[in-house]
């Protein structure tokens, strides 16, 4: 039930604050002009991440009211520090969706906020393998967590181009990640990084709800730098918090299995927009541009150019996480690779 209730003030706020900021875009002309990478042909706003960051405002709100949370918000700063870091990941994207910053600024912002997070104890602690869990460093694993949450976050952040499609993966990512942390909790009960990866799941799910119905196509607004940042820096949140800090000695399955399914499931979830991310920068780079330099030649670009509509091209992304998902769930619930392997090709 507490989770039940973040999910729905989250998805509440997030449509009632999407609302007012779709009105007040409109009445102030903020709908910028349309680029030539762009897929929509007239301007439309694209500051609907405020309304989401009101809404994870205000689900992590009442989630400090229930007893179940309680640890959270009391025992360590991993929480408070999380709620700081969107707010410097909005504040920029807020500024990057009206004014179009330099990407070293946004990165710098991004750094700044992932070195928050892992700063204040969020952070890849060990990395278990087999029978041995790998610890490094405090310095190693501060950085390792730095460098993969702020890739996490520019992966989400370089797939939204179609009109839905980031909210929509969001939903089915984090609903299986969701489940896949309720099953963790059950084994590992009382384990408050799962705990806090199984509320950052729901509340990136009600935002997400929430925002879709003004993002659906053809979008009334989008969720912008800001929006997309911010799911970002969730997903990238809840992931680490399990796969860095999640001992498989504690879990009732095969041991070599248990040891991979925490950083397995976090990468399948999060495949479709990494991959993208990651062609993305081999080929700026190889024709000696910035990595961050826009173009027109992503995942979903390419898959308008071969001819589906922007409709299909995202039902075709929301599929292909869904397999994922299922498939690495799966993993989990049967302990064995097999019948993920069938959903896979299947999939295909």
């Amino acid at each position: 039930m507490p989770y039940l209730i973040a999910f729905l003030i989250a998805a509440v706020v997030t449509a009632a604050a999407s609302f007012v900021v779709l009105r007040v875009s409109q009445r102030f002309k903020l709908a910028p002009e349309v680029r030539a990478r762009d897929v929509h042909s007239t301007p439309t706003p694209r500051l609907g991440g405020i309304a989401m960051l009101l809404g994870v405002f205000a689900a992590f709100g009442i989630a400090a009211t229930q007893s179940e949370f309680a640890p959270l918000f009391e025992g360590t700063n991993e929480i408070w520090a999380l709620i700081g870091s969107c707010a410097i990941v909005a504040g920029v994207g807020i500024l990057d969706d009206l004014l179009d910053l330099d990407w070293m600024i946004k990165l710098a912002a991004q750094l700044i906020a992932t070195g928050l997070l892992a700063w204040n104890g969020l952070q890849i602690v060990s990395l278990p393998v087999g029978n041995t869990v790998f610890i490094a460093s405090p310095a190693v694993n501060f950085v390792i967590t730095v460098f993969l949450m702020t890739l996490v976050m520019n992966a989400v952040n370089f797939v939204d181009g179609l009109d839905g499609l980031v909210a929509g993966v969001a939903i089915i990512a984090n609903s299986a990640f969701f489940v896949y942390t309720r099953m963790l909790s059950a084994q590992a009960a009382g384990l408050e990084s799962v705990t806090f990866a199984s509320l950052i799941a729901a509340i990136v799910v009600g935002i997400c709800v929430g925002f879709i119905p003004f993002n659906w196509h053809r979008a009334r607004m989008f969720m912008g730098d800001t929006g997309a940042l911010l799911v970002g820096l969730l997903m990238a949140t809840s992931t680490v918090s399990v796969t860095g800090q999640l001992n498989p000695a504690d879990l009732d399955m095969k041991l070599v299995l248990a040891s991979y399914v925490p950083i397995i499931l976090p990468i399948a979830v999060l495949a479709l927009p990494l991959i993208d991310f990651s062609l993305a920068v081999i080929r700026r780079l190889k024709a000696g541009k910035s990595p961050f330099t826009a173009d027109r030649l992503h995942l979903h670009h390419r898959l308008l150019d071969m001819g589906h509509s922007p409709l299909q091209a995202v039902l075709i992304f929301y599929l292909g996480t869904a397999v994922l998902s299922v498939a690495m769930l799966l993993v989990f619930t049967t302990q064995a690779f097999l019948w993920p392997i069938i959903v896979l090709v299947v999939g295909e």
